[in-house]
């Protein structure tokens, strides 16, 4: 059994905060997709995804800069940047009146966005490591996860008071509150002595360094899929549920409930922990995504592509479970050889990620004609390359599972 530090309830409720300021400016956006293209004269589906998936874009980039700054700056210096561009971004989108300028508005709230992401998990690395923020992670996932469950229905309860624009100033009041909380609340996490001058050559050695390293490498490509084919469920979900389904306003309560199951996972990883290795929970997660996938591209294959409502959110919903377990597990193993470096590694990790994730991402959702089945299909895919590229990992690093 594996003996793990009890994690602060607070630092992980603020963690939480600080990364779900992504995740809330993709999610409430979702119900409001089609006012925002009718808006701004947005004539087909492809591109009104594009106002979530540029987000992503913004990430990749935003993501290579924050990690090293906060390796020589300390984590507080570029977090502060990071939410204050993001509050621009937000300001843009707000203003905007094209097309083009609500991509750039997006874009640079993932850039700014990344920020949250990149240097929350380094101060959670700087203060945890191995198990223990393996646990802090499924914790932090848990409540970070009860954002994208409540923010389409936020959303779309905003809808009932404005327009879309209403939308963008609650993500302004946020950013705000979480200025105010890194400011006065929370405490350096990088002491003085382990900081890295910000130098080419220092980043050109934590690159390689973090590139060589065969388990951050394998685990990061791995969560790189994973992620991927969330962005491409994040990306259909609501033409899918929303269009397909003809669930309407009610699409925010569907989408929110497959959420929670993301977030009984999480909270179920930190449970399992305590018995089971990191790399068994993820070997045995992606199994079963492959399983369930397999199972309903049967089903679709069967019923010439059309399935109910009730099939694709039991299909959802049990995938979702494993994939609660897969996101904590694979960034704790990324990182857990590099604690030293942690915010350049963690920028070239999240990078990789988000880079992978937004190709495959968008790929699923560029496939997307009214049906599940690109989704299913990504699913499939990704669960079977994960498997296949973990299992010539094993027997060639001789990975602990």
């Amino acid at each position: 059994m594996n003996i793990i530090e009890k994690p602060s309830p607070v630092f992980v409720t603020r963690m939480a905060f600080f990364m779900s300021i992504m995740a809330i400016s993709i999610d409430a956006i979702l119900p409001a997709l089609n006012q925002i293209s009718s808006g701004l004269n947005i004539h087909s589906a492809q591109e009104s995804q594009l106002i979530i998936s540029i987000v992503f874009m913004g990430m990749a980039v935003g993501i290579l800069l924050y990690g090293p700054l906060s390796d020589a700056w300390g984590r507080k210096k570029p977090l502060t940047l990071g939410i204050s561009i993001f509050v621009v971004g937000t300001l843009i989108s707000y203003f905007s009146a094209s097309f083009s300028v609500m991509l750039i508005g997006r874009f640079l709230q993932g850039f700014g966005a990344s920020a949250c992401r990149v240097i929350s998990i380094a101060m959670i690395r700087d203060k945890y490591r191995g198990p223990s923020m393996g646990k802090v992670m499924s914790l932090i996932m848990m409540v970070f996860i009860l954002v994208p469950a409540i923010a389409p229905t936020l959303g779309q309860f905003i809808l009932s008071f404005g327009d879309w624009h209403y939308i963008f100033l609650s993500f302004l009041v946020l950013a705000v509150a979480a200025l105010f909380i890194l400011c006065f609340f929370q405490s350096e996490t990088l002491e003085t002595e382990a900081r890295r001058s910000f130098s080419i050559e220092n980043l050109k050695t934590g690159i390689v360094e973090t590139l060589r390293n065969p388990i951050s490498r394998n685990y990061t490509i791995i969560s790189g899929l994973v992620f991927g084919a969330f962005v491409g469920y994040i990306s259909m979900a609501q033409p899918l549920l929303q269009n397909t389904y003809q669930l309407g306003d009610k699409f925010s309560y569907y989408f929110g409930s497959l959420a929670l199951f993301l977030g009984v996972s999480s909270f179920l990883n930190s449970k399992l922990l305590e018995f089971y290795s990191m790399s068994r929970l993820v070997k045995e997660a992606l199994k079963y995504i492959f399983i369930f996938s397999v199972i309903f591209l049967i089903i679709l294959f069967v019923s010439h592509g059309e399935a109910s409502l009730i099939a694709v959110l039991i299909y959802l919903g049990s995938s979702f479970l494993c994939i609660g377990i897969l996101f904590g597990n694979l960034n704790a193993l990324a990182m857990e050889p590099l604690g030293h470096i942690a915010g350049l590694a963690n920028s070239v990790i999240s990078s990789i990620q988000t880079l992978i994730g937004f190709i495959i991402g968008g790929t699923i959702a560029s496939l997307f004609e009214g049906s599940v089945y690109p989704l299913v299909f990504g699913f499939f895919v990704m669960s079977l390359i994960s498997l296949v590229f973990l299992r010539h990992s094993e027997k060639k690093y001789f990975l602990n599972t």
